[in-house]
């Protein structure tokens, strides 16, 4: 399975789910990185250096990150969404869509519509 790193604002019962799910998720608390403001730049490099793909919902900042920064692990962004079961469930599905192989991807990982 894949090897990720959610980004501090990330739904942590998401991260949970994924794990169950047999994903190998660090955490940005359980990596010593939260509440310290980091850039986005650096969190890419920070899980870049750790060998995991970026969990995160900053479509913005990471869809620019990946334009400027491609030699990455991986960044999946995702729509914003409570339902975390489900949420880890659609992410699951996305990183099986492409075998697993993250490397150098920008994977948007949508809510569906009501």
């Amino acid at each position: 399975m894949a090897r990720l790193y959610s980004n501090e604002n990330f739904y942590y019962e998401a991260v949970e789910h994924l794990q169950a799910l047999g994903h190998d998720v660090l955490t940005s608390k359980a990596a010593g990185n939260a509440n310290k403001r980091i850039p986005d730049e650096d969190v890419l490099a920070f899980a870049i250096a750790e060998k995991r793909a970026v969990l995160t919902f900053n479509y913005q900042h990471f869809k620019r990150l990946h334009r400027f920064f491609p030699e990455h692990c991986g960044i999946i962004i995702c729509s914003e969404d409570r339902n975390c079961p489900a949420l880890a469930h659609r992410i699951h599905e996305a990183i099986k869509a492409v075998g697993n192989d993250l490397e150098q991807r920008l994977v948007r990982v949508n809510r569906p519509n009501p």
